[in-house]
């Protein structure tokens, strides 16, 4: 059985969230099949990029370094993970499903011939007997995601092209270090072999970087809005109460559609995937498509008006009532309380 990777991204030097959380998920599949996890990383100036890697279990770390290769083009990126892939040939490969990574992806899988399934919620290792032709596989990688709209949850395999290849959206997975002390192996990756002129066809002439200004996957405590909110002055209680409690607002596709608020702060299969402390969900249903994005929050807290919404199933605590007239109370007391 031959390697899971990790195609991590750098971000101003340091290993992007999602590519460390794809690490921690990726030692857990290694682990299960017995085998290494690897990853790869390029960019310019990659000296001791290694060490943000090898605490999450990695085993051996590809560096492609090369002044060129500062930020990300398609082409060369292409070349090197493409030709790196046809020597190592991992069982698994997986990408953060990001703009990078839904460019890349694509491009390697097609390459490779190996096939890709986009947006994954949940990734895991069993078997897969296929009666038609006769065979039975041990150790697939199940790649789960949202289908049809998010009507329902699709568990697709690739039994016989390698690598298995996934993308997962940042929050989806927990980032977790195994051991601080954990030591790998490095490999520098002679890039010249896999780079020709062609590649650089197209060259960034100026980047612009905007950050964001509302940053749900990092934040402990959410307080979300549904449409059940009725209007965009009741969903202003939620800014108060995310004040008192120090989080973010976030919002459910209704929401962001009837106009409360904008779509950087929509959570869900369309929206952004978070996991914080504490998931207040005010005025949502709860239907598939936004539990997908926030049901593996630690504790989740629902009020509404309906006492059979599906985000009851989930919740840890239900409130039945007016959110109008819950929220300024749930306000008072948290107020009276951290005094």
């Amino acid at each position: 059985m031959n390697s899971v990777f990790v195609i991590c991204e750098i971000e101003e030097g340091k290993v992007a969230d999602v590519s460390l959380e794809l690490l921690t998920k990726g030692r857990q599949l290694a682990n299960q099949l017995k085998t290494k996890l690897e990853a790869v990383v390029i960019g310019k100036d990659l000296k001791d990029i290694e060490n943000q890697i090898f605490p999450y279990g990695t085993d051996v770390v590809y560096k492609a370094e090369d002044k060129r290769l500062e930020h990300y083009l398609t082409l060369p990126y292409t070349s090197i993970i493409t030709d790196l892939f046809k020597e190592t040939k991992p069982e698994i490969a997986l990408l953060g499903a990001t703009s990078q990574g839904r460019d890349l992806g694509p491009r390697v899988s097609s390459k490779l011939k190996s096939g890709l399934t986009a947006d994954c919620t949940s990734l895991e290792i069993g078997p897969h007997e296929d009666k038609k032709a006769g065979k039975t596989y041990e150790q697939l990688l199940y790649q789960i995601r949202p289908a049809f709209g998010g009507n329902i949850i699709a568990t697709i395999i690739n039994p016989e092209h390698r690598p298995q290849m996934a993308t997962v959206r940042e929050g989806v997975m927990k980032k977790e270090i195994v051991d601080t002390a954990y030591k790998g192996e490095v490999k520098n990756i002679d890039v010249s072999k896999s780079l020709k002129d062609e590649d650089f066809v197209i060259s960034i002439v100026e980047r612009h970087m905007e950050k964001r200004k509302v940053n749900l996957t990092g934040s402990q405590v959410i307080i979300a809005g549904g449409y059940g909110m009725g209007s965009p002055e009741n969903f202003n209680l939620l800014y108060d109460l995310a004040e008192v409690l120090g989080g973010e607002v976030a919002a459910s596709r209704a929401a962001v559609d009837a106009g409360f608020a904008d779509h950087a702060r929509q959570v869900g299969q369309t929206g952004v995937t978070v996991r914080p402390k504490i998931y207040i969900a005010c005025g949502i249903s709860g239907q598939i498509q936004h539990r997908a994005g926030m049901e593996n929050s630690s504790m989740i807290i629902a009020v509404n008006t309906d006492e059979n919404a599906p985000i009851n199933q989930i919740a840890d605590y239900v409130i039945n009532g007016d959110v109008a007239e819950i929220i300024p109370r749930m306000i008072k007391a948290y107020k009276k309380n951290t005094k």
